[in-house]
């Protein structure tokens, strides 16, 4: 399963150089002040559910790094934490050769910080040049080739520094989701689609990616245990759907199949410790289980954290626990594929699929269905994000941008009608490639966070040619 907390080391660095009196250039008084109290800020204010912190107090001089051995004991301190990520703070002029060092030594995203040089004394001297010196680490850093995120040169209570700061931890929720991420994959492509072709040895070579193959004869078996050993869960989602849809004749015979189906793929993430899932669906389990449809399956699923993406496009399961990471969870991506244009809003498409939404997605005043074992719902209004990874060549590119809901016809299946600001770029590019007509969408707006999270992987661009993020 993915994982939705990420711990982030702070460490608060000065100039290496001998104390000087008070109130003068670069003296040690006036960085170790501003490192304590930034630290103390930023776990007091930005400390939650998703984000804890580790410090380096007790470590340097006065809580601060600033040489080489204090920079050893920082790494030391944060392998030992694991941390998922270093905010390095720059508290005078700083240090540019420890933070590479420190940076190589832990191979997590690392960003920088100069806080605003705000003090000025009447005499002429200031105590910080933090601006200055966060130019110096950061071209160290690119010497080593290291990536980094940067948080703008501005105060740490400002508006301004809390939008980078959780930009930067959501996408250390990124990198850390995606780094050996565990993929499974359920059956093969469906026969027609050689669009979601993708390449298992370049995924794992690139990116660590891990494919955990499961054939059919696997799940047919998985699934006849589950109905014999838990009927009790079996009848919980029963219940589930009973619940919260209402039914055409065609549904209700085949309800037990579909409660059963949940369980077992719930068990299929937890045996194999999958991330998310890639799944062959429409043509083979109506097969195997005589008609049943795994469509509103896959929703129920969603709405529970497991992600789970159709039709066999592993590309596509791999941007949904993306979006699900830079949402800390808090969103549920759903694959609504470009299909049909507005018959009269010139930017506006329909993003659809045959029924497998999560649930939380609906309309508040769309009723939920369920047509012959299929969600019908339209998604609530609000705006969009949309997007894709695919390759070509062994190029891998990441488009990304927004919609926004728009009025449109009813329709069956589970819908949105996206209003782009420029919906023929978009199908321009679809239709130069490498992207196809599946994309993930989930609400709020995550492209800047996609873009920073491309940084870290070398093999992965971001694609601007929609529109720059």
């Amino acid at each position: 399963m993915l994982s939705y907390k990420v711990k982030i080391g702070l460490a608060p660095m000065r100039r290496d150089r001998p104390q000087r009196p008070p109130k003068t250039f670069l003296a040690w008084e006036s960085a170790e002040e501003r490192g304590h109290r930034f630290v103390k800020y930023i776990e007091d204010n930005f400390t939650s559910e998703h984000v804890e912190f580790v410090n380096i107090n007790g470590l340097g001089c006065n809580d601060l790094m600033f040489d080489d051995a204090s920079a050893e004991a920082v790494i030391e301190r944060f392998q030992k934490e694991k941390v998922d990520a270093v905010i390095v703070i720059n508290c005078n002029f700083g240090n540019e050769e420890i933070v590479a060092d420190i940076a190589k030594a832990l191979g997590k995203p690392v960003c920088l910080w100069a806080p605003l040089d705000d003090e000025y004394y009447v005499h002429g001297e200031r105590p910080t040049d933090s601006q200055c010196g966060i130019f110096g680490v950061s071209r160290q850093l690119q010497r080593f080739g290291i990536p980094f995120s940067h948080i703008p040169c501005c105060r740490v209570e400002s508006d301004e520094f809390k939008e980078a700061f959780e930009r930067f931890t959501r996408v250390t929720c990124m990198v850390k989701n995606f780094t050996g991420m565990r993929i499974g994959q359920i059956g093969t492509r469906p026969t027609p689609f050689f669009s979601v072709i993708w390449n298992e040895g370049e995924l794992m070579q690139k990116f660590g990616v891990k494919i955990i193959p499961i054939n059919m004869a696997m799940i047919q078996e998985r699934f006849n245990k589950t109905k014999e050993e838990k009927a009790e869960e079996i009848a919980k989602y029963v219940q589930v759907f009973k619940d919260n849809y209402e039914m055409d004749k065609l549904t209700p015979p085949y309800l037990e199949g579909m409660a059963c189906l949940v369980v077992t793929y719930k068990n299929l993430f937890e045996e194999f410790k999958l991330d998310v899932i890639s799944a062959e669906c429409w043509t083979a389990t109506p097969v195997m289980f005589d008609g049943l449809a795994p469509c509103a399956v896959y929703g129920i699923l969603a709405d529970m954290g497991y992600i789970i993406s159709c039709e066999s496009d592993m590309h596509c399961a791999m941007t949904m626990a993306l979006l699900s990471s830079a949402s800390f969870g808090e969103q549920k991506p759903f694959l609504g594929e470009f299909t049909v244009r507005h018959p009269e809003n010139r930017n506006a498409e329909l993003l659809w699929h045959c029924g497998p939404f999560p649930l939380s997605v609906k309309d508040p005043e769309c009723k939920a269905e369920l047509v012959n074992q299929r969600e019908w719902f339209k998604v609530k209004e609000g705006e969009f994000t949309v997007a894709r990874m695919d390759q070509e060549n062994g190029d891998y590119m990441m488009l990304a941008g927004t919609c926004k809901t728009a009025p449109g016809p009813i329709t069956h299946g589970t819908y949105l009608w996206g209003e782009f600001e420029d919906l023929q770029a978009w199908e321009d590019r679809l239709i130069e490639g490498p992207y196809i007509h599946h994309f993930v969408e989930i609400e709020g707006d995550y492209t800047k966070e996609l873009k920073e999270f491309c940084k870290y992987f070398p093999n992965l661009k971001i694609d601007e040619t929609i529109k720059k993020i």
